[in-house]
């Protein structure tokens, strides 16, 4: 079965082309190591919550915008192979590819499906 990377984060709604590009840059790189699917999402209709929420749990500020992505990899061996080989590929450094917004913030995981309809 396969295997999924999850991420949240703020990213500045004035970043968002920069982001963007950055993603799809990346994106590639990480397909090129085994990712069958490589999604970015910007959020459009996401709620502050009065206890948890995805803008909460990023400390997401006024001028930013909560992003939700995820990685499909065929499984968790191709993904624990491929996620170093991404790690130490130049073309993902920051002084290549830097992140436009604070990655301090991103929450990420790992997860195995158990469901796939």
């Amino acid at each position: 079965m396969s295997y999924v990377d999850g991420f949240v984060g703020a990213v500045p709604t004035a970043n968002k082309e920069a982001y963007r590009k950055h993603a799809e840059s990346a994106g590639h790189v990480f397909k090129e190591y085994g990712a069958i699917s490589f999604v970015e999402c910007w959020g459009d209709d996401v709620p502050p919550g009065e206890i948890t929420s995805f803008p909460m749990a990023v400390k997401c500020k006024e001028d930013e915008t909560v992003i939700f992505s995820w990685i499909v990899w065929p499984s968790k061996a191709v993904r624990d192979e491929g996620m170093q080989k991404v790690m130490a590929d130049p073309r993902v450094q920051p002084d290549v590819n830097p992140m436009p917004f604070d990655g301090k913030r991103m929450i990420f995981g790992g997860f195995e499906p158990v469901v796939d309809l």
